[in-house]
């Protein structure tokens, strides 16, 4: 085994290159990337915290990570599932009665109030798995009317997440009918919310202060959080987004600027607004999900809670007309999971999932290999951007053993 964790100087070198030519190109502003193999870490830092500004990144700069929260909620829910405070196949209306006696559509297209009563009550496996019939939900005609009701009463509010707080949110939510019936299909986002009020509820805590506890003091993750102090604001890179036009880099307005020390309304598990992250924080937490749940101090989770949350949980029929989000893969709680192998770094049993403001960590038992990409350009398609793609074809290219 080589010094480089079987990973080749010339590979590495390569991917320096590839990775800051799309900021010499002007095409991102900054970024950092990781990879960390047979316990060596390789990170690539890159460009400005900001377009044309003066300050670099750095392998602390933080980022919001966007959807890669929803793995992190996903290990949260298992905690108490282990301690038997959650149950996989429990009602969520235990805890939840906002969702007790739900109704489900007629149909995907038709109106709001056109239902039938649910055949079953939906679980947090169902939450987990985001087969509890709440989620994102586009057919070629645009949004259906049930997205556009999502979408209209804050329920649904993208990466910034609902204008409301969770008791409030889940009010709207329960007045909404399923988009199917519950377990019948796989509808992106919802149920990471949803997991992340439960928790709260089963903990009687904040859910930032009962993932504080329970998974980033123990895994080291300092700068892990929904909130930033004060003094240390100046290290979060500014977001931007793509004109639809020319394609050039536009800054996003973010809410929560300035306001990054206090807590956000609506704490989301899914990733709107989603918690901050650096790449080395984000690696000790796939690091303890490759170690079957032990990390350094002691043991987070079971092995058996891992190898569950990091299988492929849904079925043919579940999957059914998602192929643009799972490709040849599938979905475990919180992370997709690759399938066959359909190029240099799509192989089965990888996990992990992207963020859509920019983000991007997966990790691969196989291969004893963890990848993170944090850059700052919001994505405007479901397929991964260029620098995505690059970033994984030259880590798994580097492979010399």
């Amino acid at each position: 085994m080589s010094d480089d964790g079987g990973l080749s100087p010339a590979g590495l070198d390569r991917m320096r290159r590839v990775l800051t030519g799309f900021v010499e190109r002007g095409e991102l502003p900054g970024l950092v990337a990781l990879v960390h193999r047979r316990g060596r870490t390789h990170v690539i830092e890159a460009g400005a915290l900001e377009a044309g500004g003066a300050a670099p990144m750095r392998r602390d700069t933080l980022f919001r990570i966007a959807s890669l929260t929803k793995a992190v909620t996903a290990a949260a829910a298992m905690v108490l599932v282990e301690e038997c405070r959650l149950r996989l196949d429990g009602p969520l209306h235990d805890l939840l009665p906002e969702l007790a006696d739900r109704r489900v559509l007629r149909r995907l297209d038709g109106p709001v109030d056109d239902t039938v009563p649910a055949e079953r009550p939906v679980t947090l496996r169902d939450a987990l798995t985001f087969t509890l019939g709440y989620g994102v939900t586009f057919t070629p005609q645009g949004p259906p009317p049930i997205m556009q009701a999502m979408l209209d009463t804050g329920v649904d509010n993208g990466p910034e997440g609902p204008p409301c707080a969770p008791d409030e949110w889940l009010k709207r939510l329960g007045e909404l009918p399923l988009a199917h019936q519950p377990g019948a299909g796989w509808l992106y986002n919802t149920g990471a919310d949803i997991a992340g009020v439960l928790i709260a509820r089963a903990t009687g805590r904040p859910f930032e202060e009962f993932l504080r506890e329970r998974i980033f003091e123990p895994l080291g993750m300092r700068d892990t959080g929904f909130t930033v102090p004060a003094a240390d604001a100046g290290r979060i890179a500014t977001s931007y987004t793509s004109d639809p036009g020319t394609g050039a880099l536009v800054r996003r307005p973010d809410p929560r600027e300035g306001a990054y020390d206090r807590p956000p309304v609506f704490p989301g598990g899914s990733g709107g607004p989603g918690l901050l992250s650096t790449v080395d924080d984000y690696r000790a937490f796939l690091r303890m999900l490759l170690d079957g749940g032990r990390y350094p101090g002691g043991r987070l989770l079971s092995r058996p809670s891992v190898e569950l949350m990091t299988s492929d949980q849904l079925t043919p029929e579940q999957k059914a007309g998602n192929e643009m989000f799972l490709g040849s893969g599938g979905w475990g709680f919180g992370v997709a999971v690759d399938g066959r192998r359909t190029d240099l770094f799509v192989r089965p049993g990888r996990f992990g999932w992207t963020g859509g403001l920019g983000t991007s960590a997966y990790a691969d038992p196989g291969e004893d290999m963890i990848g993170i990409i944090f850059a700052q350009r919001a994505m405007d398609s479901p397929q991964p951007p260029h620098h995505f793609q690059d970033f994984w074809t030259t880590a798994y290219a580097a492979i010399d053993d």
